[in-house]
């Protein structure tokens, strides 16, 4: 177990009447982010304890064929298909999977992407639903629908471990919906109409973080309000030959409208300074494969 600091929207200062935003591409946002001391408890040793299903998230050792992930088509092709594999053994009854995103991120000055350093969720219902109709046909989204989906990510540490910023959950089993506050998520505006991100992120102008100039609303993710009742869980020194499951929605979680009782919606995640970590710690690497999943 360890102690750290995490980031949470303040929405006793989002103006009446506003919806705040965040963008993809840097560490901004509109809102003001408070700090909360809290507990971390460690995952190793009792990975059994966790599931999708019931906690929202997982962990699994799953080492891969790809090491450095440099190569955008090579992590297409191969790593995607090895992500497709690797998600039909350990979760039962998928019957397909659409992997339509990935990020990677380096704790690095020249790198196109960070780690996050704030509690969220990426995607929230209403844009859940929409990646399904904008990444299949429509005749086969609208049957999809009518079933179980889910919008799961696959995090990784490339590498070496995630000791330097490793990433936290929170068990949904500990939230409340009272917690999730949407927010738009801005994207920088695209000359042509590829709304496809991969392999095309550029580190943002760091004098122009706060202005929304040059960017659009093309999703929604929600911020999550801080509570005494969150429990956080982390793998420490997290290794490359494993995963992290991160459900970021699913049509059947409690209180959804095919909501079931007892099954995780989704989980809040985010990046922080571990006190434990070493000083001498290699910067932390890592990539997430976002997926979205249906049911037989």
């Amino acid at each position: 177990m360890t102690t750290a600091v995490f980031r949470h929207i303040d929405t006793s200062a989002i103006p009446q009447g506003t919806k705040p935003w965040v963008k993809v591409d840097a560490d901004a946002t509109s809102f003001k982010l408070a700090d909360h001391k809290r507990s971390v408890y460690g995952l190793r040793g009792r990975e059994s304890e966790f599931s999708t299903d019931k906690s929202g998230f997982a962990v699994y050792k799953a080492p891969s064929k790809e090491k450095a992930f440099r190569d955008d088509a090579t992590v297409r092709a191969g790593y995607y298909q090895e992500i497709e594999n690797l998600l039909k053994i350990r979760i039962p009854g998928i019957k397909k999977v659409v992997i339509f995103d990935h990020t990677i991120r380096r704790r690095t000055p020249e790198a196109a992407r960070a780690p996050v350093q704030q509690v969220h969720v990426d995607q929230s219902p209403a844009a859940a639903e929409a990646r399904v109709r904008r990444h299949l046909p429509a005749e086969e989204a609208e049957e999809l629908l009518k079933g179980r989906f889910q919008i799961i990510n696959v995090w990784r540490p490339i590498e070496n471990p995630a000791s330097d910023f490793p990433l936290a959950v929170v068990d949904w089993r500990t939230t409340k919906p009272d917690d999730f506050v949407l927010v738009d998520l801005l994207y920088p505006k695209r000359e042509t109409d590829d709304n496809d991100d991969r392999g095309k992120e550029m580190r943002p102008d760091e004098s122009k973080w706060y202005s929304t100039e040059g960017y659009e609303v093309r999703g929604e993710t929600m911020s999550i309000a801080p509570s005494d009742a969150h429990k956080f869980y982390y793998q420490k020194d997290m290794t490359p030959d494993e995963v992290l499951l991160l459900k970021c929605y699913d049509s059947w979680g409690e209180g959804q409208p095919q909501g079931k009782k007892g099954i995780a919606v989704r989980t809040p995640h985010t990046a922080f300074v571990d006190p434990q970590t070493p000083k001498d710690a290699p910067a932390r690497q890592s990539i997430e494969v976002r997926c979205l999943i249906f049911y037989e």
